[in-house]
């Protein structure tokens, strides 16, 4: 291992990082309960909220991660939330369930109901000024949002059409508003921004299930370059001392995921992607081995990937030794200093939460911090 290199970069990803959501405190759950039932007002709720963010982020700091996120304490869903507060995205009920393994999800989803556009008073911008204003200087407040690629899936663009001539435009003003938020975001302070992605991990399924019949994989090969050509654009011309990072999911609900298959099928299309990190799910043989991580970081340098070795679904603890041999194989594609670790994924990517404990919770993360310390000396 690498005697050069320190736990801490000079900017995110870190060596030890976080994904971003975290187990909803039973204190808060009650609150949401008393709101749905109008027991309390919005201005309650939101006292009770943010001080469950304050403790969480004075626990992130007490462990000693050097970025902090609010636990995404102030949204149900880690997508639905944010694309509900663009201009031309409305709420409505999927009346299905996402088809997660041995769980069935709330049926909300999110439409066109006019083009898509910049909100000024996106309500996480107030959620963010938040975490910014109770995050010690020398800690970075990490933001997650979801990709833009969600627009593409689960009937979200089927009416396109009633609000665009044609589908560039549409792509475009995804684009577009997605560029502006994250410009909103950093003139707040925010300089640590992570899109959360689901994508490429369906693409990865679909695209294998379609390997014979190219007909059919057209559809989803359009998807991966729409994907690529959106997420690009949005990228373009932010400040230097932003970075921007994904994280690839697999889905996760109540411990339970939706994709399975190697990175191998999508590494082309993950190489061309121009973020400044990504995370990726390792956490189990679902993920196939790291042999396509060579492609996909295309030796570049300033690009980080962050191997997601540690399970967020499963409260038993990983043997560190499996871990650091772990890590040690993924640098064989990518050098040990472009590497970093986390957890596979959240904690509650919606508000019901996988099935561990917050002790367990914070023991995961215990583990990712005292394993790259071991593996990135001072």
């Amino acid at each position: 291992m690498s005697e050069n290199t320190n736990i801490t970069l000079t900017r995110p990803p870190f060596r030890a990082d976080i994904v971003g959501s975290f187990l909803r405190p039973e204190n808060l759950k009650i609150a949401h309960k008393k709101f749905s039932a109008g027991e309390i007002d919005q201005e309650k709720l939101l006292e009770i909220q943010q001080k469950e963010i304050k403790k969480i982020v004075d626990k992130q700091v007490e462990l000693g991660l050097n970025d902090v996120t609010d636990g995404e304490f102030s949204r149900s869903w880690w997508h639905l939330d944010f694309l509900w507060g663009l201009s031309g995205v409305g709420k409505y009920d999927y009346e299905k369930s996402y088809k997660f393994h041995g769980s069935k999800t709330r049926t909300d989803n999110a439409e066109l109901v006019g083009k898509i556009a910049y909100n000024p008073n996106h309500p996480f911008f107030a959620a963010f000024k938040y975490l910014k204003s109770i995050t010690p200087s020398n800690i970075l407040p990490k933001q997650t949002i979801p990709s833009p690629s969600l627009l593409f899936r689960d009937n979200r663009s089927d009416n396109w059409h009633h609000f665009y001539e044609n589908w560039i435009d549409y792509l475009a003003d995804i684009a577009a508003a997605y560029h502006k938020t994250i410009l909103h975001f950093y003139e707040l302070g925010a300089r640590y921004i992570q899109l959360d992605d689901t994508t490429w991990a369906f693409l990865i399924s679909k695209l294998n299930d379609t390997k014979n019949d190219p007909e059919s994989r057209q559809k989803y090969e359009k998807i991966a370059n729409d994907s690529i050509q959106v997420i690009n654009n949005l990228l373009k011309d932010l400040p230097e001392d932003l970075t921007v990072t994904t994280h690839i999911c697999r889905g996760n609900f109540k411990s339970t995921y939706l994709f399975s298959g190697s990175y191998d099928v999508i590494a082309k299309y993950l190489a061309q992607l121009n973020y400044d990190g990504l995370f990726l799910e390792y956490d189990n043989d679902r993920s196939g081995g790291f042999q396509p991580l060579k492609q996909i970081w295309k030796q570049d340098s300033n690009k980080r990937i962050i191997l997601g070795i540690v399970t967020s679904k499963l409260p038993a603890l990983e043997e560190q030794t499996k871990l650091i041999d772990c890590i040690q194989e993924a640098s064989e594609y990518v050098p040990l200093e472009n590497l970093g670790i986390s957890t596979q994924c959240g904690f509650a990517s919606t508000e019901e939460g996988n099935l561990l404990t917050e002790d367990q919770q914070w023991e995961k993360l215990k583990l990712v911090i005292s394993t790259a310390k071991k593996v990135w000396k001072e």
